[in-house]
């Protein structure tokens, strides 16, 4: 089976599964949908794919799913009306900035039996699969403490910082998610501190640029987060879960692992400079458990809820800053 797909946006994000879909064997970019005609027409030159709106996307007889990746504000929609047309969706973080209307277009895709898939790209990286392994394996024994060190190159524009939701909702989310999928609890409780130690720009628009979190599960692990919006080193992705019986970590990559020795000491290549880089195997490894998926109707993962249980952790952080005290997730 060969699954046909739609894509919905053409930007940044939108060239990465465009490269995706179209590097799959089982799968074909039929069409592109995008409000900036020039952006479309890229992706249709560069995959042989034709341009389209999204209302014919929705009633093609020729498409079978849908990779979402327009601005975050239309996620929610256009889930439950691809949902509706009987698309399996693939759709970028978030599904929504509020909690609320996440579970009403969980609702939707529930009674319309759809099929949605949430892009928390990081679970499919190499390296922290070979981390989850390790602990399925039980080569570490019970999962104590998770770390999780997120820092970004270099901070956003400010007019990306007024709609992104903020730090925990956009940045912070991915590693929300990474805790939950190597904990192996769910957090009760959490605790957040955030400042603005990088652009004063960011804190003017409401935001904070560097925020650490402690993440609570009622048997006691524990998963710590760090995060900044500025590492001058490279992209700062690193893992560590210790155990009862040892420690499992996923060190940074470099587009070359090769370390060199001379009378100036030793030294290694740069880290990758941003996520494209970083996680391109990644992508390609989420766009293929999708088609999987789809092709053997198994369980989507991460699903729905899996979004839904990531803001909720983000919102909960939120709340923990301003109040300056730990929040509890406990029904």
């Amino acid at each position: 089976m060969t699954v046909r797909f739609g894509l919905l946006g053409a930007g940044r994000i939108g060239k990465v599964h465009a490269k995706a879909v179209s590097g799959n064997a089982d799968a074909v970019l039929v069409a592109v949908a995008d409000a900036f005609p020039a952006a479309a027409d890229a992706i249709a030159n560069a995959y042989g794919c034709e341009v389209r709106t999204i209302e014919a996307i929705e009633s093609a007889t020729d498409i079978d799913a849908v990779v979402i990746c327009t601005p975050t504000d239309t996620h929610a929609d256009l889930i439950e009306r691809f949902a509706r047309a009987g698309k399996a969706i693939f759709c970028e973080k978030p599904i929504d900035l509020d909690v609320g209307r996440v579970r009403d277009c969980m609702k939707v895709v529930a009674e319309t039996n759809g099929k949605l898939m949430v892009g928390f790209n990081r679970r499919f990286d190499p390296h922290f699969m070979a981390v989850r392994q390790a602990i399925d394996e039980g080569r570490i024994g019970t999962v104590e403490m998770v770390t999780i060190t997120s820092r970004d190159p270099g901070a956003p524009p400010v007019d990306y910082i007024k709609r992104s939701g903020g730090i925990f909702r956009d940045m912070t989310i991915h590693d929300f998610d990474m805790a939950r999928f190597l904990l192996g609890e769910e957090p009760v409780a959490v605790t957040a501190h955030a400042a603005v130690l990088v652009d004063p720009e960011i804190g003017k628009a409401g935001d904070y640029d560097s925020v650490s979190v402690i993440l609570e599960t009622a048997s006691g692990r524990q998963a710590v987060i760090s995060n900044s919006r500025r590492a001058t080193y490279g992209y700062d992705q690193r893992i560590e879960v210790h155990g009862s019986k040892g420690m499992v970590a996923a060190e940074n990559q470099r587009a070359v692992s090769i370390e060199i020795a001379n009378a100036d000491g030793y030294t290694r290549p740069p880290l990758h400079d941003f996520f494209m880089t970083r996680y391109t195997e990644a992508y390609a490894n989420e766009i293929a458990s999708f088609i999987s998926a789809i092709e053997k109707g198994t369980a989507i993962t991460p699903s729905g809820a899996d979004g839904l249980a990531a803001l909720a952790l983000a919102d909960a952080a939120v709340k923990s800053v301003k109040e300056k005290r730990q929040i509890s997730l406990r029904a």
